[in-house]
């Protein structure tokens, strides 16, 4: 059942208990002022502005740790808000990016009998008749879920991951009241529809509604492992499809070393200089080659089996990359290792669009600018993530716009290149990342390459042709029946209407004003009464009206500079 993300504010006044707790942790952590600015204070209730006023305790935080902080207060929808925010640059600040990334997300479990409920309420039976032992102990805790282990009837190990209970409904009123406060953001705060926090907020609902279901977990663990067939280096553990539902996921359990327990690695006779190659290798291939990644490949999400075999755990959130974006990205790459600045500026926006004016003479010298500082070092010496948050950043600066995955295929990226360098010291990704392009760009001259590509654009050209007389035809018909409609619109023109209107409105006050003086005059002449002294009243109270009506329009020529 999708989240609601539009129409939602009268849904909102239903949730006014969870509203009014949500500003409420947003007024402690110092975030009143901007709730006021944005026009909250009228849902909250004159109690909390009262609270925030008294307050007084010290501020020991940043900007960026207070965000930080009530994100993990208010709960799993916020903290996976914070993670989605923290892949995304080009909405927040680098600090801000920073911080959310040090988002934690363990949680304490929720009860044995809830997980029991849930299991057996997904699968129609007793818990006993599924599994042959479950471990009342969760072995994992997490905001989403939580993770058992578990023996299968026929003695295989296995983990099962379980949804927090009630989560969906706790997330849909959370996505309602974001969807609220982002609409008045947009609505009040300067930039709003620059940034447009609306649809962010949309792009989170349908993120958190990808994660929310397992059943899509499970396939993307097949598609990843469909990808890797064949490759004896990497390991998915298999997907039970019958014991696996939106809320309950069961998978083989796997027991090796995390990638981050280094003593434990080198303990069991492991190789961190290969665990380190390999792993940036897949990951390389995972988003060049194949255009679907892990988009979350911290340590922990990772796994070491004997033979220096790489495990992937968690496959929630996962990237894609177009077959065109990352040619793009990989003719960026190779451009900046070429100190060619006019082709890495052409291929970045082959990937990118402007959001405004592009001053394009900078962004070439800006990539000229990073390009130099790449090629003058050794190539032990450069840092492929460094180079890649500066491309990011400058993106950022342009205001391009870039499909969001391009972000996280640049945080994983770094993620696997900082656990490289955990694992061996010597590592430098930029010495598998450069031979790695080049061999993608002389694969796209590959014969068998180029006769596809030019088969498929054949037969986009002849579904053209085919549609074209279909499309003319419909077109014909809605013309004889009368319900082709052209429209015109006029761009440019607001300013000389404004002027027009503001000439409009001075002549018609000033034909009013001298009609005024003028009857004013008669009247005075005519001598009707009453008077006062012996001077009609109503023509004094004319002439009175004129003046200040003359007072009026002088001031307001002047003002507008014109005399």
């Amino acid at each position: 059942m999708p989240f609601r993300t539009v129409g939602v504010i009268g849904r909102t006044y239903q949730h006014l208990r969870r509203y009014r707790q949500i500003l409420a942790v947003l007024i402690k952590y110092g975030f009143g002022d901007l709730l006021r600015s944005i026009g909250v204070h009228g849902y909250a209730g004159s109690r909390w502005w009262r609270i925030d006023a008294r307050r007084r305790e010290p501020v020991v935080l940043s900007r960026a740790e207070a965000v930080k902080a009530a994100l993990e207060e208010l709960g799993p929808t916020f903290i996976k808000a914070g993670q989605f925010l923290s892949t995304r640059p080009d909405l927040l600040p680098a600090e801000f990016v920073e911080e959310l990334a040090k988002l934690q997300d363990d949680v304490p479990p929720f009860s044995f009998s809830d997980a029991r409920q849930i299991v057996e309420q997904e699968f129609g039976s007793p818990l006993e008749e599924v599994f042959s032992d479950f471990q009342e102990r969760p072995v994992a805790a997490a905001s989403i879920g939580q993770v058992h282990a578990a023996r299968l009837p026929d003695g295989n190990e296995v983990v099962v991951k379980i949804q927090r209970p009630g989560l969906r409904a706790t997330v849909r009123v959370d996505m309602e009241i974001m969807t609220h406060l982002a609409a008045l953001a947009e609505k009040h705060l300067t930039g709003g529809e620059i940034y447009q926090p609306a649809l962010v907020v949309q792009e989170l609902a349908r993120s958190l509604e990808r994660e929310l279901d397992y059943n899509l977990e499970a396939a993307n663990m097949e598609r990843f492992a469909a990808q890797f067939a064949g490759d004896t280096a990497v390991y998915v553990p298999t997907v039970y499809r019958d014991l696996t539902t939106k809320r309950v996921l069961t998978m083989e359990r796997v027991h090796g070393v995390k990638a981050s327990e280094i003593d434990q690695l080198e303990k069991a006779d492991l190789d961190g200089r290969k665990v380190a190659s390999q792993g940036f290798d897949q990951i390389m291939r995972q988003i060049f080659v194949y255009g679907f990644f892990h988009g979350d490949p911290h340590p922990g999400n990772i796994v070491v089996l004997p033979d220096n075999v790489i495990c992937y755990l968690d496959f929630g959130m996962m990237g894609r990359v177009s077959r065109q974006d990352r040619e793009c990205f990989v003719d960026l790459l190779a451009a900046i290792a070429r100190r060619d600045e006019a082709k890495a500026a052409a291929a970045l926006l082959r990937i990118a669009t402007p959001e405004g004016g592009l001053d394009y003479r900078l962004l070439e010298r800006e990539l000229g600018e990073i390009t130099e500082d790449y090629s003058s070092r050794a190539l032990k010496e450069l840092d492929f993530a460094s180079l890649l948050q500066q491309v990011m950043r400058m993106i950022v600066r342009h205001r391009l716009r870039v499909p969001p995955d391009l972000y996280l295929v640049a945080k994983a990226l770094g993620s696997v290149e900082g656990l490289g360098r955990a694992l061996d010291p010597e590592f430098n990704a930029m010495e598998h990342a450069i031979p790695f392009v080049r061999r993608i760009q002389f694969k796209r001259l590959d014969p068998r390459s180029i006769t596809r590509d030019v088969l498929d654009s054949g037969s986009e050209f002849l579904r053209l042709l085919r549609e074209i007389p279909g499309e003319v035809r419909e077109i014909l018909i809605q013309a004889r029946q009368g319900r082709v409609k052209f429209e015109f619109e006029h761009r440019g023109l607001e300013p000389m209407l404004s002027t027009h209107d503001r000439i409009s409105n001075r002549i018609a006050f000033a034909i009013v004003l001298a009609s005024l003086v003028v009857g004013s005059a008669l009247v005075i002449l005519s001598g009707v009464p009453p008077t006062w002294h012996q001077i009609p009243a109503i023509g004094l109270a004319g002439f009175l009206i004129a003046g200040v009506m003359g007072f009026w329009l002088l001031v307001s020529i002047l003002r507008g500079g014109k005399m």
